[in-house]
């Protein structure tokens, strides 16, 4: 998302939201205006003053009511979508059931939210303060008027600072989600005038993800070149993390195990784990390698959680685990190690295809457990177009049949 609609975004209050959410809904604007005690005027210059931000009519009113423009049909999912994220989430926080959850989100602002996520961010008030320019004593101000509204402690000072409470943490991390939903909104509109380039950030996992990246990148661009892309590398437990906290908005590569409700995922195509070695490795001649072979051999081990440790755990279950003196996820660093060395790795077909013949699959079954190449996302997101025709392009490209039928 860039910078300029993050701060446009950021302008749009939750009451004229709310205002154009009942409009929207009640399709009458006197209704509308109504159901918040508005007076007639008021409620036309928050709503007009709403257009010139979004800069498009989103309302045509007429003797028989008040309707959504195309734009504006759009822009009122999002609206709806993010209020219904900040119900869900005051009730996951405890204050009460949906009725009450809703109550007390109308006390809510958005300058609180805005507060309490930078608070979280930056890490302490006074960082806070100085990122959004705003004195400290104001800012603590926000945060206790936010804590009164919830009936609950966000924040505990410790020796080193003040600290979020977890529920406090997981809050921010729902409410910063919620009100992308607004960023969306604007990026959707942009898209569909055709002004202002749109941006998606996406997360590539070291197993394959920036391979698989690399593979549908040109033509994507070809396709959309008014598109922004920026790609983080992490591991898998970091790019969750991103994941969840709306840092990245969707990742790619081989899907990892996960019970994490707050996320999903979707496999394009399986690919089976192969043993890899070095061309010329003395194992790669031979037609009998049984797993006492392999043993003999140092190994490159993923990191902690990473599929490419649980597979080598499994093929080693119920023996000896061998020597496996490096861990790392990093696919650059794992082809340099075995073309250098008689060390040896678990690799699937896909990453396997894109190593040139430095390497090769030692002639042995592969590992039993398949894995799945495709994407991750969290549960329950709407991707704006340019989302959908990425992961559409990723998912043409690996249903594509391989040369090796894999």
């Amino acid at each position: 998302m860039s910078a300029d609609l993050k701060a446009r975004a950021e302008e749009i209050s939750f009451r004229q939201c709310r205002l154009f959410e009942s409009v929207g809904r009640l399709g009458s604007f006197r209704r509308g205006s109504e159901a918040w005690k508005l007076s007639q005027p008021a409620a036309t210059q928050a709503l007009a003053k709403l257009e010139q931000q979004i800069g498009h009519i989103l309302l045509d009113r007429r003797a028989k009511g008040s309707h959504l423009t195309e734009v504006g049909k759009a822009f009122h999912f999002r609206v709806q979508r993010m209020f219904a994220q900040i119900d869900t989430a005051l009730v996951d926080f405890g204050v009460g059931d949906a009725a009450t959850a809703s109550a007390a989100a109308l006390r809510i602002s958005r300058s609180q939210v805005r507060i309490l996520i930078a608070v979280i961010e930056c890490g302490s008030l006074a960082k806070a303060a100085a990122e959004l320019g705003l004195t400290p004593a104001s800012l603590q101000r926000a945060v206790r008027q936010l804590e009164g509204h919830l009936g609950s402690p966000l924040f505990h000072r410790t020796p080193a600072g003040v600290v979020g409470t977890p529920d406090c943490l997981d809050l921010g991390r729902k409410f910063k989600l919620a009100v992308q939903e607004i960023e969306w909104g604007l990026q959707e509109i942009e898209e569909a005038r055709g002004v202002g380039a749109s941006q998606i950030v996406l997360g590539a996992l070291p197993r394959g993800g920036s391979m698989l990246l690399a593979s549908v990148l040109e033509a994507f661009t070809r396709r959309r070149p008014e598109t922004g892309i920026r790609i983080l590398t992490e591991g898998a437990s970091e790019m969750t993390r991103r994941l969840r906290f709306g840092e990245v908005d969707l990742v790619v590569g081989i899907i990892e195990d996960t019970t994490d409700p707050d996320l999903t995922s979707e496999a394009f195509a399986h690919t089976p784990v192969r043993v890899v070695a070095r061309n010329g490795h003395p194992l790669a001649g031979r037609t009998d390698i049984s797993l006492h072979d392999l043993a003999r051999y140092d190994w490159i081990a993923g990191l902690e959680g990473d599929s490419r440790r649980l597979c080598l755990d499994a093929l080693f279950q119920g023996r000896d685990r061998p020597s496996a003196p490096i861990e790392t996820s990093t696919l650059t660093v794992i082809r340099q190690l075995i073309a250098d060395s008689d060390r040896l790795t678990l690799m699937t077909q896909y990453e396997l295809e894109h190593q040139g013949e430095a390497l090769v699959a030692l002639p042995c079954d592969p590992v039993a457990t398949q894995l799945s190449v495709g994407v991750t996302m969290r549960s329950g997101w709407s991707p704006t177009r340019v989302h959908r025709d990425f992961i559409n392009l990723i998912r043409a490209t690996l249903e594509r049949p391989t040369p090796s039928g894999d």
